[in-house]
């Protein structure tokens, strides 16, 4: 894995630490868009696959619906 896929899970890890309920990727997107200084993520689907590999190690839970929310245990 690289540092980039590093540096964005961190980024949306914060975002989902501080999330009162599980939040899908398009909703994680805007607000990991909201930091100024943090390097770009393109999409839904780069959150969706940072946040799919994370979920096979059982960082994240996947919450299956349409369209998939995450969440992470602080």
């Amino acid at each position: 894995m690289s540092a980039g896929e590093y540096d964005r899970f961190d980024r949306i890890r914060g975002v989902l630490a501080e999330a009162d309920e599980p939040l899908t990727a398009r909703e994680i997107l805007a607000l990991v868009e909201e930091c100024d200084d943090c390097e770009e993520i393109d999409s839904p689907h780069r959150v969706a696959t940072v946040l799919g590999r994370r979920a096979e190690r059982g960082e994240v839970e996947v919450i299956s619906g349409q369209p998939y929310r995450y969440r992470i245990e602080t």
